[in-house]
């Protein structure tokens, strides 16, 4: 019997124990998301497993929500992988790299219609991040340096 309880317990702790979940999202749940924290800044960084600047500065967002934990900050990591590489490619990413910020992976068919849902200056180019507090948003196309990212962070938020 104790060992069938300890079985237990290791089975329900694995989740826990392989880091997090990534999740579907589609434009229109993360619009729905934004809408339900106007007191709340978020950003949003568009990367992909296969995009080295993007892996280059997946740190530094991890970094900026754990000093700005006392502030109303949201970091959204969003994959733009296909959705046919979550579980082999994805998943075994944001363990491998102990991602600690939500993590989902984009749920649309045409690329085109959510870039321009996303931002209709945006030419499709990763690393890219949306800075969102209420109606007010600012959409950049650039890979960042954690000063860079700082700065844009506490700009944005003055």
């Amino acid at each position: 019997m104790k060992h069938i309880l300890i079985l237990v317990v290791l089975f329900v702790s694995l989740p826990a124990a392989f880091g997090q979940q990534v999740q579907l999202l589609t434009v229109d749940n993360l619009n729905e998301r934004l809408e339900q924290g106007k007191d709340t800044t978020y950003v949003i960084n568009f990367w992909a497993t296969w995009c080295a600047p993007c892996i280059k500065e997946l740190p530094y967002f991890e970094k900026l929500q754990e000093e700005k934990q006392k502030e109303k900050l949201k970091v959204l990591l969003v994959s733009v992988d296909f959705k046919s590489q979550l579980e082999k490619r994805v998943i075994p990413f944001v363990s491998r790299h102990s991602l600690k910020n939500e993590v989902f992976l984009l749920d649309e068919q045409d690329q085109q219609e959510y870039i321009d849902k996303i931002n209709k200056e945006w030419s499709g180019a990763i690393p890219a991040t949306l800075f969102v507090k209420g109606k007010n948003k600012k959409f950049l196309e650039q890979e960042f340096t954690y000063p860079k990212l700082l700065s844009e962070y506490n700009n944005f938020n003055k």
